[in-house]
């Protein structure tokens, strides 16, 4: 059972609301941007009377903490006891005069005139970065300098919206690849502010403001947006280098390049290939891909996951047997229905319950199995799917391509003859 002084707000516990108000922006926001909430009053719950008159030296110790560390804030008392043991003037309140006092109650003024000075600088470069700033105020602090750089990076950006050169063109003091890699996210946060394009949020809102993020888009994203460099290059008008995808040629009959088998093009120039192939196999694992065995009129694909747009653009699939070949996991399935979308001829291999089940000695973990509701897979897949979505085979199973027996592998896709 707690004791009776647990209850009472002890110096520590004062410190300590003070200091998540800190951690979470609140200070800094309010010293940058004035709400009107201070004076802050912070109750301070406190020995009752007869606590009071049961343990008079724990709670003569307890207000003596407070009534010391007063300075950065002042106290207001009640009367507490008068009828019992005598009046006895017990701190009740503490009040902050300014986020400035609550700041250097948690040692924190360093910090904030630090965050000031460079949210100064912000406004300086143009007054709409103020807003940023009080956004967020964590974020600044610890990108220090690199947020005045990123800030001349997004000015650039909305006087040259389609600037129509790579990154690496960018002439900027203090700006190369590297660092707009490092700071894509602030640069896209600064540049929405810098044009209006978001509405306001509540500033005490963890959340960023609604800007497009870097997280993985699907495998039928645009062509441009496959990685979160391509995404920030699309986003902001830059060029970037095109997608590119592997092929290795199957039957040894099809002339390539001279002896060329295994090319690399462009998705651009993959889209416009007229080769006599009928069977296409895409696998996600590069080993798979080399060892592929020799088969007629088949070529083989190195898928790349999610974001994979070229197979999209390549009409001539549609005329083609394609064989998918992936994870065993609920991500697997999903790249599966999401390539269906545009070849619903694709068929799986490999991607079966048969499969998952002989191999139960090399199941490993997956870390974020997806929830997503698929519509395109067959009865047989869609029976897996589940399986794995719900833990009937085990706690998040995953059978990765790569660690199926090969000649299990093998037995299967001689199965399925040539189209």
């Amino acid at each position: 059972m707690p004791s009776k002084t647990s209850r009472w707000t002890s110096l520590a516990a004062l410190r300590s609301l003070s200091l998540t108000a800190w951690d979470r922006g609140q200070l800094m926001r309010e010293a940058l941007e004035p709400s009107g909430v201070y004076p802050r009053r912070r109750a301070l719950k406190r020995p009752s009377a007869t606590e009071l008159r049961d343990d008079y030296a724990a709670a003569r110790e307890w207000a003596a903490a407070l009534f010391t560390a007063a300075g950065p804030y002042s106290l207001e008392t009640v009367d507490v006891g008068r009828t019992t043991i005598g009046s006895n003037q017990l701190p009740a309140v503490a009040v902050f005069a300014s986020a400035a006092d609550e700041a250097a109650f948690v040692g924190r003024s360093r910090e904030l005139a630090r965050f000031l000075s460079l949210a100064d600088s912000l406004a300086g470069l143009d007054p709409l970065l103020r807003g940023w700033a009080a956004r967020r105020p964590k974020p600044l602090l610890d990108l220090g300098e690199a947020a005045l750089t990123a800030a001349r990076v997004a000015l650039w950006l909305r006087e040259h919206p389609s600037p129509g050169v790579f990154v690496r063109q960018l002439s900027l003091p203090g700006v190369h690849t590297k660092f707009i890699e490092t700071h894509r996210r602030t640069i896209d946060q600064m540049v929405a502010v810098l044009v209006g394009s978001q509405a306001s949020a509540p500033l005490d809102d963890p959340a960023d403001l609604p800007i497009a993020t870097d997280t993985d888009e699907g495998l039928l994203g645009a062509p441009a947006a496959r990685t979160p460099a391509a995404r920030f290059a699309s986003r902001h008008g830059f060029l970037h280098p095109p997608e590119q995808l592997r092929f290795r040629m199957l039957d040894p009959s099809i002339p390539l390049l001279g002896d060329a088998r295994d090319v690399t093009v462009t998705a651009s120039a993959f889209r416009s290939l007229r080769l006599p192939v009928t069977t296409v196999i895409i696998t996600e694992n590069l080993v798979n891909f080399l060892a592929l065995p020799e088969r007629a009129g088949a070529m083989a694909i190195f898928g790349k996951g999610y974001g994979f747009s070229a197979l999209r653009d390549a009409a001539w699939l549609r005329d083609c047997e394609v064989l998918y070949w992936g994870d065993l996991d609920t991500h697997g399935f999903g790249i599966l229905d999401q390539l269906r979308a545009v070849h619903p001829q694709v068929t799986s291999v490999l991607m079966d319950e048969a499969t998952l089940l002989a191999h139960r000695e090399m199941w490993g973990e997956e870390t974020s199995p997806s929830r997503a509701a698929l519509g395109r897979l067959t009865v047989e897949e869609a029976r897996a799917y589940e399986g794995l979505q719900s833990g009937s085979y085990g706690d998040r199973v995953r059978l990765e391509q790569e660690l199926i027996g090969w000649e299990w592998a093998l037995e299967q896709l001689r199965h399925r003859p040539p189209a």
